[in-house]
């Protein structure tokens, strides 16, 4: 059986947005996201304040764009995609982030998923996929809505490396909780790592293609994702297996990320992706893949996210 590839690079300031490039073509992007679909990059704002490791980095944001222009891909069909929370506003926190600059130099569109997109309900999205949703169909009895534009569209994932407080880490897997649930979605925090199992089921089924790159030149230790302590580590990742990066991700932070980290355990067993390291093919740099960061994680000084 084929195994999932992580592919790692190390990188610096004068050669990050080729060094995006390389990394993503390792990993095989172009395999996955069909360049005939509109891909929606999927922005995260864990702040909106910039802050180191806490959310999508303008140079990451700027070398995907590229690496994908040079790659061929229609600059009509990519497109930036954001969600609303309670707790951060998205339109303050792309200014204030530098993504939004990135978007208007590169004349791409920008969506908000909330203002003026068509929302349907989920099970008119998956079908039958929600009878073995593990907990979503106990937290919302009577469904829930999803963008539609989602249906059919290659996503492009953008998460940094960082502890989590809810999660004990978060990456590639729990950025689509933003954009898949609505504003309710603090409903299923005593079930989150249930609730992060049953949105990768649902973005297989409804994506043309599935895909992460996640920026670590800043990676966040402490009870993230806002009140970290950054530490430089100047690390590129990427994969379509979003089980296999954020399992890459947590062992560099020193975690063992079937043990530690029980939404990585459950997709792992329900074959949704690879959650086990020593079965995880890494490309590039594989001496940068070794380190361990000994983060302390977030949990030894606890806040509240």
């Amino acid at each position: 059986m084929k195994r999932s590839k992580v592919a790692i690079l190390r990188t610096r300031p004068a050669t990050v947005l080729a060094d995006y490039h390389e990394v993503m073509n390792l990993a095989g992007y172009r395999d996955v996201l069909d360049p005939s679909a509109d891909t929606a990059l999927k922005v995260n704002i864990s702040w909106h304040f910039f802050y180191p490791g806490s959310s999508t980095t303008p140079w990451q944001l700027e070398g995907v764009i590229r690496a994908m222009k040079r790659d061929g891909y229609d600059p009509d069909l990519i497109h930036a995609c954001h969600n609303r929370t309670v707790v951060i506003d998205a339109h303050l926190g792309e200014r204030e982030n530098k993504q939004l600059n990135v978007i208007q130099a590169h004349g791409l569109r920008n969506v908000h998923l909330y203002e003026g997109e068509e929302w349907v309900n989920i099970r008119d999205a998956v079908g039958d996929l929600a009878q073995k949703f593990l907990c979503l169909n106990e937290v919302y009895p009577k469904g829930f809505s999803i963008p539609r534009r989602f249906i059919g569209e290659n996503i492009l994932h953008l998460p940094t490396i960082k502890m989590h407080v809810f999660t004990t880490m978060t990456g590639a897997m729990k950025n689509a909780f933003g954009g898949l649930l609505n504003e309710r979605r603090h409903w299923t925090h005593p079930v989150i790592h249930e609730t992060l199992v049953d949105l990768l089921m649902i973005q297989k089924k409804i994506h043309r293609g599935v895909f992460a790159v996640m920026d670590g030149t800043f990676a966040g230790d402490g009870p993230g994702p806002r009140c970290m302590v950054p530490h430089v580590k100047n690390v590129l990742l990427a994969s379509a297996d979003q089980v296999a990066i954020d399992a890459v991700a947590a062992k560099l932070m020193g975690l063992d990320p079937m043990k530690d980290c029980k939404f990585i355990r459950l997709a792992h067993e329900l074959g949704l992706g690879c959650g086990d390291p020593s079965q995880i093919e890494i490309v590039g740099d594989t001496e940068a893949a070794r380190e361990n960061w000994h983060f302390d994680g977030p949990f030894k000084k606890m806040t509240f996210a």
